[in-house]
């Protein structure tokens, strides 16, 4: 699993796309942007493939709305184990993970945007445990840091 984090509009899905050369590669690109739901064990792409999970601050933030933070983390965390026995099933296949780093900034006033921001975090955490490699994209240009 690869876990690429960074600013919104900074390059993070131009960079996934140019390091996996995904031109060249069976990819499936699942963006929480376009209202794509979260997908779950049963909808995996075959063997030899690319999924690519972008914009997985948008999901918690509808699961804000739905959620406890605890149960927020646990569906996280599940999901995590799932895609990672999927990559151990398939050694060709990969399971990239973008999302947008909301901790730069001024703290929100409002609860809910609090506990997004919150959640977005311990979610990013568990992420970053769970993932082999680990980017930050600022402008174009990345640094691994995991």
């Amino acid at each position: 699993m690869h876990f690429v984090t960074g600013g919104a509009f900074n390059g993070k899905s131009k960079w996934v796309k140019e390091y996996y050369q995904l031109n060249n590669t069976h990819y499936e690109w699942i963006s929480a942007y376009q209202r794509k739901a979260v997908p779950e064990k049963s909808e995996r792409p075959g063997s030899g493939s690319v999924i690519v999970l972008e914009g997985i601050e948008m999901w918690v933030k509808d699961w804000v709305e739905i959620f406890e933070v605890h149960e927020i983390r646990e569906k996280w965390q599940d999901l995590l184990r799932q895609w990672v026995e999927w990559e151990k099933q398939h050694p060709l296949c990969k399971v990239i993970i973008i999302g947008n780093d909301l901790s730069k900034g001024i703290v929100p006033i409002d609860a809910k945007q609090r506990k997004w921001r919150d959640v977005t975090g311990w979610i990013y955490q568990d992420t970053v445990s769970a993932s082999q490699r680990v980017d930050l994209v600022w402008y174009g240009i990345n640094q691994q840091i995991g």
